[in-house]
């Protein structure tokens, strides 16, 4: 007598990426196509495939790319969120990891008229201790002969410092990607003006009404920031994403004009180093 088989029970998914492999192959896609509609990179893709949640940048994240690839894939975004938010809790409570931004603050950077002031004081004092020492050199030994003090060279004057060039006060700001970055612009009722990743030579113009616009950016170093053409410095070195950072035009004019100030006080740094060396020829005479 043969025992006759029954048919073998097809698995059930154990986890969240494998709900959303299966639904993938399902449908005959690959992770690029799945990447081409949801503009989600291709690495976060299989970390989530693989349940690999380390790779992302926040659990935030990690159920917003999950819920954005089952709809692309046409599984239940809401169970696949469910599934991705409770396998992620399990890990443990995860810190997210972004370096507080903080834009200059010009009333922090010396004015110039404060540092030329500064110098100036120094090269006075200089040049009164050059003469009063000098004189000592040439007086006689002769008792009761007035000593003539030798004429002093010329003094040299302090370098007059190249004028910084102008920072806008407003206009227009432009996120611009270097290279493939991930970005979301938000204003202060956390609206989302702009979410998605940007390739290479996308841009975006910040909206010049939007209350207090921020972002938050995967790869700052792969983020030009600009204000009516004028680049800042980067966001970040690139080794961790940033948050809550604010890119309204005030704020990037503030960076701006912190930055040429910066400049402006290393020139005269360096240009009160050439006067000193220029009148010690006095001295020696």
């Amino acid at each position: 007598m043969t025992d006759a088989a029954g048919p073998s029970p097809v698995p059930t998914p154990a986890t969240g990426g494998q709900m959303l492999r299966a639904a993938r192959e399902a449908r005959g896609l690959t992770l690029d196509e799945v990447g081409a509609r949801t503009r989600v990179p291709l690495r976060h893709l299989q970390a989530i495939e693989a349940s690999d949640y380390a790779q992302l940048p926040s659990p935030t994240y990690a159920v917003g790319f999950a819920k954005a690839f089952a709809r692309a894939v046409g599984a239940d975004e809401v169970a696949v969120g469910s599934r991705i938010r409770t396998e992620v809790a399990s890990l443990g409570r995860r810190q997210t990891d972004y370096t507080p931004y903080e834009v200059a603050d010009p009333a922090r950077v010396p004015s110039r008229g404060v540092a030329i002031l500064g110098i100036g004081a120094a090269l006075a004092v200089l040049v009164f201790a050059l003469l009063w020492f000098g004189s000592g050199w040439t007086r006689s030994g002769e008792p009761g002969r007035a000593d003539t003090p030798a004429p002093a060279g010329p003094v040299a004057s302090a370098p007059v410092p190249a004028a910084s060039p102008a920072v806008p006060t407003g206009g227009q700001v432009t996120l611009a990607a270097t290279d493939e970055v991930w970005l979301r612009v938000y204003d202060a009722e956390n609206k989302t003006l702009y979410q998605g990743t940007m390739k290479q030579g996308d841009r975006f113009d910040v909206p010049a009404g939007a209350r207090e616009p921020k972002i938050n950016v995967g790869r700052p170093d792969k983020l030009q920031v600009t204000l009516n053409g004028s680049a800042v410095p980067p966001l970040g070195s690139g080794a961790r994403p940033i948050k809550d950072v604010r890119v309204d035009a005030a704020s990037i004019a503030a960076r701006l004009s912190g930055a040429a100030a910066s400049g402006a006080t290393t020139t005269l740094s360096a240009g009160s180093g050439a006067a000193v060396a220029g009148s010690s020829p006095a001295a020696n005479d």
